[in-house]
């Protein structure tokens, strides 16, 4: 099996298209299934059932899906261990980061970096934290620079870097708005605005609320916090929000609790072989993180 063909199939599985599979390698849709075709001869099974316009994957198409992933990860780790021997900070780095830390706390290691190391090529994508880190499971990204899980996948490294300090905050003319103390049971009785169901951030708040045997009443969500603050100022809910985004705009709640914390920091897979220019990175953020303390 050719890595090419795995590309394909893998894209292909992916994405559920062999049109959109071929934008994505840049090849037409016929020499997509040209190298589909050629994998299902050499396996000796057909991959995908092609229904209309719909793709799924076969029996074979599903036993092979995790196995094409490992070996592509494979062959990149083996290239990159050879390539390391040079010492070299050159070719790309492929890393994820959250639209927040990306806007809030990344600009100037960023910065340093390029400057330090002009020669490697930046793929940077910016995710939700917990997109991020199924991808450097399946091995489609080597770092990420995240929200950190509550329980982190034992496969993973993960290093907090950042500590954020959530506020709890509402509208300026929000009623809650009109108190000098309140205890955490007082938010129970309005409703919330939050990011997304399953989002690690989302989850530090209810299991907060859940301790105290209390409930979120949460009547929107959006996994973006600048739109999380767009929508407290004007009204629709309260919400807890980093103190990197606290301005006039909204009122910070004086809550009788503990403050909410989150952890931001960066991960990669223990079993995946990093590349010059991703260690270079993770010293960086070393540094940094001892700068914080």
């Amino acid at each position: 099996m050719d890595t090419q063909s795995l590309q394909a199939f893998l894209a292909v599985a992916d994405s559920g298209s062999f049109s959109l599979a071929g934008e994505h390698l840049h090849l037409t849709q016929p020499a997509v299934s040209k190298r589909i075709a050629n994998l299902e001869e050499q396996v000796g099974a057909r991959l995908f059932d092609r229904i209309g316009r719909r793709i799924s994957l076969t029996e074979a198409g599903r036993l092979l899906l995790p196995r094409a992933r490992q070996i592509l990860v494979m062959v990149d780790d083996s290239r990159r261990a050879l390539f390391n021997l040079s010492g070299d900070v050159t070719g790309s780095l492929t890393m994820a980061t959250s639209h927040h830390i990306g806007l809030h706390r990344l600009p100037p290691i960023l910065k340093a970096y390029t400057q330090a190391h002009p020669e490697v090529r930046m793929d940077m994508r910016f995710l939700d934290s917990e997109q991020a880190y199924q991808d450097v499971l399946d091995g489609e990204l080597e770092i990420a620079v995240v929200t950190l899980a509550p329980r982190p996948d034992p496969q993973l490294v993960v290093e907090p870097v950042w500590i954020d300090r959530l506020r709890f905050v509402c509208s300026n003319d929000h009623p809650l708005a009109e108190h000098h103390s309140l205890e955490l049971s007082a938010l129970s009785n309005f409703d919330a605005v939050l990011p997304g169901h399953l989002t690690f951030t989302r989850d530090i708040v209810v299991d907060t609320f859940a301790r105290d045997g209390l409930r979120v009443n949460v009547a929107l969500s959006t996994n973006y916090l600048e739109t999380l603050k767009m929508m407290v100022a004007i009204g629709l809910g309260w919400s807890v929000l980093p103190e990197t985004l606290i301005d006039e705009e909204i009122h910070v709640l004086p809550i009788d609790h503990l403050p909410i914390e989150r952890p931001l920091g960066y991960l990669f897979h223990k079993n995946r072989t990093l590349s010059n220019a991703a260690r270079s990175m993770l010293a960086l953020l070393d540094e940094t993180r001892k700068q914080v303390d």
